[in-house]
């Protein structure tokens, strides 16, 4: 397993705790990507954005606030991750706070900037009302060149500051495979699977990710909750080029209703929806939780495919056969359920195997002749229930639509289906197709009734009369 390296330029966008860096990236970017709130602090990971400007094409890295001086083991890590970011990056945006001035950790960070051979823009940010340039005149004093003045929040001045940035990007030499770059780029959007990685906060999902990737990508602590925006890394496994996604842990509505994780939450939900499967990953030391199960139906809701994944098997005593025998029964996909340690990497590697086999199965196109032998062997063994002395009938089935897999099927009256064989067809097709955690959605579909025979002969005789 390898972390793939993105093709572009790198604009890594760094500076002080809360000086608006994260609205500056969805203002530049045209998205809203990146979690932002007037809490400090609330950036951790660095998070790629794409952003295009005058046909110029590069990512935007969005990085945590620095502070040199606080020395907590979660603000060091993301000081690890801004740097690794700057030492990636083509050029650096150092965003400071205009209204605040010129500030202590403003100029160390600027210090260890000048040192660098990156080029580096001084973005002077809040500026909120035009001719308010004035304000940025002491940061001359970092010494890296005339400050660019913006409004993130409002927009003012960020053209000016896209302008500067393709400036420098054009005078940086073109990639060595540029136009193979970008073909693979556009392939990645299109045809990548997708693999969101979501759970309960503090199961684990971090580690994993960084498990799968074989580098530390995203920051992994302790503390629930570290984990904020959704974290897309491109990887590259037996062969295969992925996109893992890590996500901030999903809680209940009303436990993250108006504060910063409510918003984390959001994307998350959202990444499950982009995604092609879902690995919902439980702490196998609490064994298989309601919340867990909860989960998996959001992302089946989603329209993705789902995978059950117990972490930290290596101090669990949780009884597997009875944590299956729990899914099977509360889960309408009918989901595998894997073991995995990420901190000693037993069953990681099968795990992303399993995974990427499920996106496939996902993806697939069942034949006509096979589906509806399928459907007429499931009802000769199993018919209908009558309703009213009436009994539902089934023609003709096709697949009209993946991911998730869509199945017409004509039938006589859509009113004589009961939920319950319903489930049970369903249930049969996706054990007869080797679909277990793949979304099936049945649209039964009235059959066209042909002309009566009176209004048949009236008509050939309209013919008749207007020859």
């Amino acid at each position: 397993m390898s972390s793939a390296n993105s093709a572009g330029s790198k604009v890594a966008v760094v500076g002080f705790p809360n000086v608006g860096k994260s609205t500056l990236v969805n203002r530049l970017a045209g998205v809203r990507d990146a979690v932002t709130h007037p809490e400090p602090g609330v950036t951790r990971d660095r998070k790629g954005v794409p952003c295009e400007w005058n046909g110029t094409r590069f990512e935007l890295v969005d990085t945590g606030g620095i502070d040199l001086e606080d020395d907590a083991e979660l603000s060091r890590e993301v000081q690890r991750q801004a740097r690794e970011a700057v030492d990636e990056a083509n050029l650096v945006l150092l965003v400071v706070d205009a209204r605040a001035g010129l500030r202590a950790g403003d100029a160390e960070l600027a210090g260890l900037l000048r040192g660098a051979t990156t080029p580096v823009i001084v973005v002077a940010n809040k500026v909120d009302r035009p001719g308010g340039d004035y304000v940025a005149a002491d940061f001359h004093q970092l010494g890296l060149g005339e400050p660019v003045v913006v409004s993130a929040a409002h927009g003012l001045g960020t053209g000016d500051l896209l302008d500067r940035v393709t400036a420098e990007l054009s005078g940086l030499p073109e990639p060595e495979d540029g136009h193979e770059a970008e073909a693979a780029g556009d392939e990645t959007e299109a045809t990548v699977p997708r693999f969101a990685v979501i759970g309960r906060p503090n199961v684990g999902k971090s580690s994993l990710v960084n498990a799968f990737l074989g580098v530390e990508r995203v920051i992994v602590s302790e503390r629930a909750g570290t984990t904020r925006d959704s974290i897309d890394t491109e990887l590259r496994f037996e062969d295969k080029r992925l996109i893992l996604v890590d996500t901030a842990g999903l809680r209940r509505r009303s436990k993250v209703a108006g504060s910063v994780d409510h918003y984390a939450q959001l994307r998350s939900e959202c990444s499950a929806e982009r995604a092609d499967v879902a690995i919902v990953v439980c702490d196998a030391s609490e064994g298989l939780t309601t919340q867990d199960l909860h989960i998996a139906e959001l992302a089946m809701r989603s329209g993705c495919a789902t995978l059950l994944l117990l972490n930290k098997w290596d101090i669990s005593r949780t009884d597997l056969e009875d944590a299956r025998a729990r899914a099977g029964r509360k889960m309408r996909l009918r989901p595998q359920l894997l073991t995995c340690s990420a901190t000693t990497g037993r069953g990681v590697s099968a795990a992303l195997r399993a995974a990427i086999e499920l996106a496939g199965r996902a993806g697939q196109r069942i034949r006509t002749p096979e589906l509806n032998r399928a459907v007429g062997d499931i009802v000769a063994r199993t018919p209908p229930p009558a309703k009213r002395g009436r009994r539902l009938r089934l023609y003709y089935s096709a697949q009209v639509g993946e991911r998730p897999i869509r199945i017409a099927i004509q039938v006589n009256d859509r009113r004589l289906i009961s939920r319950e064989w319903g489930f049970y067809l369903e249930n049969r097709l996706r054990a007869r197709f080797g679909l277990e955690g793949v979304p099936i959605v049945i649209d039964y579909v009235p059959r066209s009734r042909r002309p009566r025979r009176r209004e048949t002969a009236t008509a050939g005789r309209d013919r008749g009369a207007a020859r």
